[in-house]
C-alpha cells in the first residue's frame, strides 16, 4: 500500500500513494493484454499454482503470496471468522477461490465472507453469488489492481465493505459502495455487518504485531 509521512486520524480521508512495500515481496503478476477473457475461458486454464482473475474481461495471473502476506491474512482471518460464526453472519474463507460475479468478472479475494443463507453453506463456488466482505492484503505487485480495478468491481457489485490492508503503513483502507475516497483506519477497525448485533472491533496495532511474531 502506501507510506504516510505523518500519522492521520484513525478514520480520516487522506490522499493515497503506493511506494514499494518492504514486508511483502512477491513475484510480479502477469497481465495478459487481451480484452476478451471470460470466466469460462479462465476456468479452463490448467492448474499452474497461480491465481487467475478476470477483471472486466482482462486476465490477471498472480503468483503465490509471501509468508508475511499470509501471516497478516491469518491474523485477520481468526478475528473475522470468530465474529461471523458467533452471529451466524455467513462463512469466512480465503483464496484460492473462484468468485464469479459476472461472465467477465472472476475474483480471488485474499479473505472474504459469504453471507448467511438458510439452506446451509455453499457446496460449490458457483453457488457464491454475493459477498458480505472482501479483503485484500497489499503487495507491491498487486497494489494498483487492488486499489483500482478490484475496488471498482466490488463497489459496482454492491459488496458492503472492501478492506485493503497495508502492512507497511499498519493501516486499513475501508471502501463502501458509493465512496470516492477510502476511510483510513490506524487504531481500530469497527465492523457492523448487520443491525442489532455487537460490532466487531479489531485492534489494528495488535493485529500487525501478531502477524509479525
Amino acid at each position: 500500500m502506501m507510506g504516510i509521512a505523518t500519522r492521520a486520524p484513525s478514520s480520516a480521508h487522506v490522499p493515497l500513494r503506493s511506494p514499494p512495500s518492504r514486508a511483502y515481496r512477491m513475484a510480479m503478476p502477469v497481465h495478459v493484454p487481451d480484452p476478451d477473457w471470460t470466466v469460462e475461458r479462465a476456468l479452463a486454464l490448467p492448474d499452474d499454482g497461480n491465481r487467475h482473475e478476470v477483471l472486466d474481461g482482462e486476465l490477471f495471473v498472480t503468483p503465490s503470496p509471501s509468508w508475511g502476506h499470509q501471516a497478516v491474512l491469518d491474523a485477520l482471518y481468526a478475528r473475522v471468522r470468530e465474529h461471523v460464526r458467533a452471529h451466524r453472519l455467513g462463512w469466512t474463507r480465503w483464496s484460492p477461490a473462484d468468485i464469479v460475479l459476472s461472465p467477465r468478472r472472476l475474483l480471488q479475494p485474499d479473505l472474504f465472507v459469504v453471507p448467511w443463507r438458510d439452506g446451509g453453506p455453499p457446496r460449490a463456488w458457483s453457488e457464491v453469488t454475493s459477498l458480505l466482505l472482501a479483503v485484500e492484503v497489499l503487495s507491491p505487485s498487486t497494489a494498483r489492481a487492488d486499489r483500482h480495478r478490484k475496488r471498482l468491481i466490488y463497489q459496482s457489485e454492491g459488496v458492503p465493505e472492501y478492506w485493503i490492508v497495508d502492512s507497511d503503513a499498519r493501516l486499513v483502507e475501508r471502501w463502501r459502495p458509493g465512496d470516492e475516497r477510502p476511510e483510513i483506519l490506524h487504531d481500530a477497525l469497527v465492523w457492523l455487518p448487520a443491525p442489532g448485533i455487537a460490532p466487531l472491533s479489531i485492534d489494528l496495532p495488535a493485529l500487525f504485531d501478531d502477524a509479525a511474531r
